[in-house]
């Protein structure tokens, strides 16, 4: 073989490798997987949700047969049926029943045992505000950060009537008087002018001595049946007066005279209460009887060696 030949045969064998390669090559990028067709997927996709929404549409319809009157069907925006109830259905039975909220148990003073100690058309809650604004201001002007004399809810109002003013405390007002047992006695007569408080008098303790009778008349009472002594022979008429005192069970009437006037008073819870309108000036106390259930005399004032008979 010459060298020419030589030289022929090494060309085409490199241009059959060249083309092999290429063929290679091409044959490489054929059986390269191609991209995935998604608009054609999305637009397969679609279609079958389109048909299972008119599934749905449909079975919603269904339903709308056995729904109660009043139901309605809205559309909602991506083209779904809703079925919606109305506000308020007679036969709707509520998962729970409501307890009704308890009432605020009752606060305050108690009563009196009769409407008659309530005068001059004072209601019972025009006193209960009076006696709370007294012992606000027991707190604050006597017994700073104190408790005073107690809450409101540990009285009795036992006398509220009004109050006539004189040279000592000008100006017209209320008395509120109340009482409590517990933790001791305690009497407090409450002066209230204008719709505030101006003073309060207050007992602790049972009056009279171990011989007390079986009545004893308030040793502090006097402020409801008199006027200042600076206008003895001098006052205002006609006045309300009252009287207070305490009882033992045995006695179970108690009468008071007072400017020629006698009345009946009224019993509460071991304490009497009388009342009336002076229309003449005097210058004795009130006299108080009592008497037990026999009708007998069993105390009368003027033999009781402690109460003072004149004013």
């Amino acid at each position: 073989m010459t060298d020419g030949q030589d030289t022929h045969e090494a060309r085409g064998e490199r241009e059959t490798e060249e083309r092999l390669r290429e063929l290679l090559a091409e044959d490489a990028y054929a059986i390269e997987p191609s991209p995935v067709p998604y608009p054609a997927i999305r637009r397969r996709g679609i279609a079958g949700l389109r048909r299972r929404r008119g599934a749905v549409a449909g079975a919603a319809l269904v339903t709308l047969a056995a729904a109660p009157v009043g139901a309605y069907t809205l559309a909602g925006a991506d083209g779904r049926a809703q079925t919606a109830a109305p506000g308020h259905s007679a036969t709707a039975t509520p998962s729970r029943t409501a307890s009704p909220t308890p009432s605020a148990s009752p606060s305050g003073p108690a009563r009196p045992a009769s409407t008659g100690q309530l005068l001059d058309g004072i209601t019972f809650e025009e006193a209960a505000d009076g006696l709370e604004k007294c012992l606000a201001y027991d707190r604050s002007g006597f017994r700073p950060g104190g408790t005073g004399l107690g809450p409101a809810d540990g009285y009795r109002i036992i006398l509220a009537l009004d109050k006539t003013g004189d040279s000592n405390s000008p100006g017209d007002g209320m008395y509120v008087v109340a009482v409590k047992e517990r933790p001791q006695l305690t009497r407090l007569i409450c002066t209230l002018r204008n719709g505030r408080a101006e003073g309060i008098n207050t007992s602790v303790g049972a009056d009279g001595g171990p011989d007390a009778g079986p009545v004893v008349p308030d040793s502090n009472g006097g402020r409801l049946h008199r006027q200042s002594v600076l206008d003895d022979g001098a006052w205002k008429l006609p006045f309300r007066w009252g009287a207070i005192g305490t009882v033992e069970p045995s006695v179970t009437r108690v009468t008071v005279s007072y400017g020629g006037e006698t009345g009946e008073a009224d019993l509460d819870h071991g304490w009497f209460v009388a009342s009336g309108v002076l229309n003449v000036q005097t210058g004795a106390a009130p006299r108080v009887k009592g008497y037990d259930a026999d009708g007998k005399l069993v105390y009368d004032s003027d033999h009781d060696q402690g109460y003072q008979k004149t004013l």
